[in-house]
């Protein structure tokens, strides 16, 4: 794949990116520097992509590994394509249901790592197959843990921390 052809890529895709970044970093600064170090190791494993999933659930494994693997501040000689991606255009979205997003977010932010990259999926509307694939364990068991996981955003959103 060609840089041209990488770039229109990642700019087709980048709402995942940007997702997995608001999901596992809080900071501007810091979604910043997880945004670079998830499209260089794109940029690194691209030519492995052998197309037997679809193309966006290639790089949701990408981005979630990079996110949740210790972030190294050491990288020498990155690639930075991020400047020539264009921006995403925000949404319009009403202020009540820009609020009820905020709270799924936060209380999202509050789960283990590995339920935040499952539930991420399942609010993009992957299948149990497809996040199986993606996070590497068995549907049956996505099954279980999405249930759990919607059990535990429950309780955040209600106050309800019983356990």
């Amino acid at each position: 794949m060609n840089e041209d052809q990488f770039l229109q890529l990642v700019s087709v895709h980048q709402g995942i990116i940007h997702k997995v970044c608001r999901l596992y970093r809080d900071t501007p600064p810091d979604r910043e520097d997880l945004f670079q170090e998830i499209v260089f190791q794109l940029w690194r494993s691209i030519d492995d992509f052998r197309g037997q999933s679809k193309i966006s659930t290639f790089i949701y494994r990408i981005a979630l590994n990079t996110a949740i693997a210790t972030f190294r501040t050491d990288r020498k000689n990155v690639i930075s394509y991020v400047d020539q991606v264009p921006e995403m255009s925000p949404q319009n979205e009403d202020g009540a249901l820009a609020d009820r997003k905020d709270r799924l977010m936060a209380a999202i932010k509050l789960l283990a790592e590995g339920d935040r990259a499952i539930i991420a999926l399942v609010l993009d509307e992957y299948s149990y197959r497809e996040i199986a694939e993606i996070i590497g364990i068995t549907e049956n068991n996505v099954c279980v843990r999405v249930s759990r996981i919607k059990d535990k955003i429950r309780t955040l959103l209600t106050g309800n921390h019983e356990n």
